[in-house]
């Protein structure tokens, strides 16, 4: 197993199949901040299209996916096996770690209690 950034744990790992980590569940853990806020890093080869059922389609594409909440997606890498996007996954979750995402441009509506929270967990300048 690749060992992760701070902050981050698995959370699921199935055998051959789907990974998910997760940020901080200490933080997002309805509390402080709503646990459907907690960044998670999905890991899966399911279909991407966006109609009913279709991420229960297995495809010979990988991918590693930070949300910020079930619906909202701020990076997106796809890979040839389960072992690359395990690797990428990782590296997605050091690269959030150290503030690289934009996780504000991908809302509409602004969250900005949340905004901050991440912002001194990620040490990222808003």
């Amino acid at each position: 197993m690749t060992d992760l950034p701070a902050g981050w744990t698995l959370w699921n790992d199935e055998h051959e199949g789907r990974r998910i980590l997760a940020y901080r569940p200490d933080v997002f853990n309805e509390a402080s901040f709503p646990a459907e806020c907690m960044p998670t890093i999905f890991v899966w080869n399911g279909s991407r299209a966006k109609r009913p059922g279709a991420s229960q389609i297995r495809t010979d594409t990988w991918h590693a996916v930070l949300f910020m909440e079930p619906e909202i997606e701020v990076h997106v890498e796809e890979f040839d096996s389960r072992e690359s996007a395990v690797e990428g996954a990782t590296e997605i979750a050091r690269r959030f770690s150290e503030g690289e995402f934009d996780y504000r441009g991908a809302y509409q509506i602004p969250r900005e209690d949340y905004f901050d929270k991440l912002d001194e967990l990620t040490g990222r300048e808003p």
